[in-house]
């Protein structure tokens, strides 16, 4: 993508100070650093180390971060009052690239229900921060907060007034979530071609996503002039949260015909970016995120797997390893297609037939619908089940027990030539009924060396794999079982370790020796 004569659009990522915002979820000093310095390799312009004026601990990890950030600019934030102000430039005092910034309420409800001033104080009050903020540092940042709820004509006075008095960045926030994507648009329009001075300074956005616009939002800016997007990892912060870092800087970059910037985030660390936020919050990211959930680039349905197959762009937009997945995932389950099944086999070293495939289609789909995802683990022990078993096969079974009465199995094998014959019996629990009656039916005498059973994959849905190891007229043989049921696995791998004893002891007669072991 040729970038050359594209606009910077600047990336102001606040997961430390509204991010923290988030209901539980608070980080101490030693995990904002480490958040800092990943968002510091990311290449986020600004990082909004926190509010020191809220606490002791959060004014010592606004210096922390300054002291030690080596490229993004560090951001304090401060009310529109002198001893907030002072906090934040003490705090940032030591960064390479300071910025403070500050605000002020300046919609009609927050003006008189919360602040109790006339607009002609909140302007006044609004211009006194900036000048002092100046005072310590060259990049001032001013916001009105609940723009999205303010009267026009009042905000193009108090920016204006802001820009005068030296901001060199004016936000516009969209502080309760409350506007539309158009409207939004119209209003950071209207801004920038409304205010004499507005070309003196970066306009920024700082949407959030009480009715799920803030990344809508805060894109409409960007496209009507805003060069400066507040943003969080995992869109997380104050009650629903903020625009998604993630989603912001993909949008861009993946619709480059449309925007006229790009930004200078290395997109191949936002997923563990991500991750290290998560563990740290303990905010979970749901599945179906946008760039960073797990299921992002998961493909489950028949028809869209056999069209990735075919082609990537068929279905995904942008590359899973561009923004840090290892690579796209062909997730199996029982939506998915032969297409998708033989694709995998072959990424498992195997190589089927048509005719095989075909009958593991069929294995395949039958487990599908027993358990919700099928793993490499699962398809390994198909392949291996469909070589197994020799002549006999577990038809149907079905075991009972209880706290009092004697463990019981009906039990039915179907033999190579077709034919079926069923049988029952009693044990000391459900797999020793299953194992007589299998012996009954078969007709081979033969006595349980060992029994073992795994688990292998995780999950109340695991396939089970059973192997048990049998004695008979001087042989030994193991056989193998596979089933979401672990009775069913251990009849399975009792008829395969039958059918083994079986082909051992013709072996012999042909001239083995006695006492091998297969």
């Amino acid at each position: 993508m040729n970038t050359a004569n594209k606009d910077r659009l600047l990336i102001f990522d606040t997961t430390l100070r509204d991010g923290e915002q988030s209901a539980g979820a608070a980080m101490s000093v030693a995990e904002k650093l480490k958040i800092a310095g990943c968002l510091d390799r990311l290449g986020v312009d600004i990082i909004e180390a926190g509010f020191p004026s809220a606490s002791p601990g959060d004014l010592e990890a606004v210096r922390s971060i300054a002291g030690q950030t080596e490229n993004s600019s560090v951001c304090a934030l401060a009310r529109a009052n002198d001893g907030d102000i002072d906090a934040a430039l003490s705090a940032i005092a030591t960064a390479r690239r300071p910025r403070l910034h500050t605000f002020i309420a300046t919609s009609p409800q927050h003006m008189a229900r919360k602040l109790c001033l006339p607009p002609e104080e909140v302007l006044a009050r609004a211009v006194q921060a900036v000048k002092r903020a100046r005072n310590g540092t060259d990049d001032v940042e001013f916001s009105p907060e609940d723009a999205g709820r303010s009267e026009p004509d009042f905000l193009c006075r108090i920016i204006e007034a802001a820009i005068e008095a030296g901001a060199s960045t004016i936000n516009i926030p969209d502080t309760v979530g409350y506007t539309l994507p158009d409207r939004f648009a119209e209003l950071i329009k209207g801004l920038r071609e409304r205010v004499p001075n507005s070309d003196k300074a970066v306009f920024s956005v700082h949407c959030h996503d009480d009715l799920g616009m803030a990344v809508a939002n805060s894109l409409a800016a960007v496209r009507c002039g805003a060069r400066q997007v507040e943003c969080t990892i995992n869109g997380i912060g104050e009650r629903a949260g903020n625009a998604a870092l993630e989603e912001i800087v993909m949008a861009v970059r993946t619709r480059a015909d449309l925007f006229e910037c790009d930004t200078g985030v290395d997109a191949s660390q936002l997923v563990p970016v991500s991750r290290l936020v998560s563990s740290i919050t303990g905010m979970l990211v749901q599945p179906n995120k946008a760039i960073v959930g797990a299921n992002a680039f998961a493909h489950e349905s028949g028809i869209h797997q056999d069209g990735v197959l075919k082609s990537r762009e068929n279905y995904e937009i942008m590359r899973a390893e561009d923004v840090g997945w290892s690579s796209n995932r062909i997730q199996l389950g029982k939506l998915s297609g032969r297409n998708a099944l033989c694709d995998r086999l072959g990424q498992l070293g195997f190589a089927v037939g048509d005719d095989e495939l075909k009958e593991v289609f069929v294995k395949f789909k039958r487990l599908a619908d027993k358990k919700r995802e099928i793993f490499d683990d699962d398809l390994i022990s198909l392949l291996t089940e469909m070589t197994t078993g020799g002549g006999y096969e577990l038809a149907n079974w079905s075991c009972s027990s209880g706290f009092e009465s004697v463990p019981r199995a009906e039990v039915t094998v179907r033999f190579a030539d077709g034919s079926e014959k069923s049988g029952q019996a009693e044990g000391d629990g459900q797999v020793d009924a299953m194992f007589k009656a299998i012996g009954q039916i078969v007709g081979i005498e033969a006595s349980l060396e060992s029994y073992a059973v795994q688990a292998i994959t995780g999950g109340a849905d695991a396939r089970g794999e059973v192997v048990v190891k049998v004695a008979g007229d001087g042989v030994k043989v193991s056989g193998r079982g596979f089933d979401t049921d672990i009775v069913a696995a251990s009849g399975k791998a009792y008829l395969d370790a039958l059918a083994r004893l079986e082909a051992a002891g013709r072996r012999r007669q042909g001239g083995a020796s006695a006492g091998s072991t297969v």
